[in-house]
């Protein structure tokens, strides 16, 4: 991986093999997710707005914060993203 970004965000991958295009679901969500605001710039300015668009829809995880902001900065619909209506469908019950 050639992207200015900190390889820590990527502790369960090997950065070797990591291919921008290939694995740009999983740089943007790790990048959204535990990344700094110069990192998610160079996000922004690599990747176009529907790429993005597309990997937050797919996620399969964002914290509450990153949930929020995600939805507010890119203008999407909680229903359409992955990770809501997944934990919706799985939320445990308490006795």
């Amino acid at each position: 991986m050639h992207l200015p970004i900190r390889h820590e965000l990527f502790w369960d991958m090997d950065v070797e093999i990591l291919d921008e295009q290939t694995h740009a679901g999983y740089i943007i969500q790790q990048v959204l997710n535990y990344g700094t605001l110069p990192e998610f710039a160079t996000i922004i300015h690599f990747y176009n707005p529907e790429t993005i668009k597309q990997a937050i829809k797919q996620a399969g995880y964002f914290d509450p914060k990153t949930f929020a902001f995600v939805l507010s900065y890119f203008d999407l619909d909680k229903n359409e993203l992955q990770c809501y209506t997944k934990k919706r469908l799985h939320q445990a019950h308490w006795i």
